[in-house]
């Protein structure tokens, strides 16, 4: 556990700042994130995502549902300014070197623009749906239904 908390640490702590824009919470949600890892380990299928992409998922979802519990407050403007650097590889970078990303990005590309934005921004950025229709202006069930369509698609993309 020292090991992967070393490994990944710096990464999963930049997913749930970026989320969260708040580095307490972030610390706090952290720590459950690792929590949950030591718990849910026995539910690790290798088959179906690396342990970045399992571990950057529970951090991702978590810091979602700590965004979500703080009510309005949770649309705040994001903070870009907020660097983190720690040498290591960037978590992005480890995904894109993975081949799931490869098919993945594949996939995305034959998204039209606005679909594929919308999923990336949701999944990669950590942006609940709500915030991003209030980013769009769109309502609440057409941002769902955009993800909702583009993520069949990118299922059976993948599928093939």
């Amino acid at each position: 556990m020292q090991q992967l908390y070393e490994a990944s640490s710096a990464k999963l702590f930049g997913v749930c700042l970026r989320i969260l824009s708040d580095r307490e919470e972030s610390e706090d949600v952290l720590q459950e994130v690792y929590l949950t890892i030591w718990r849910r380990a026995d539910r690790f299928d290798a088959g179906r995502a690396s342990v970045m992409t399992w571990i950057s998922t529970i951090a991702r979802n978590r810091a979602i549902d700590r965004l979500r519990a703080r009510g309005p407050l949770a649309y705040a403007d994001q903070i870009d300014e907020i660097e983190i650097e720690d040498g290591a590889p960037r978590a992005e970078a480890l995904l894109e070197a993975s081949q799931d990303s490869a098919a993945l990005n594949h996939c995305l590309s034959e998204l039209d623009e606005r679909t594929a934005g919308v999923i990336r921004t949701a999944f990669y950025e950590g942006v609940t749906y709500e915030a991003l229709a209030k980013r769009l202006d769109t309502p609440l069930g057409t941002v769902k239904s955009w993800i909702r369509r583009g993520l069949l698609k990118l299922k059976g993309c993948l599928e093939r």
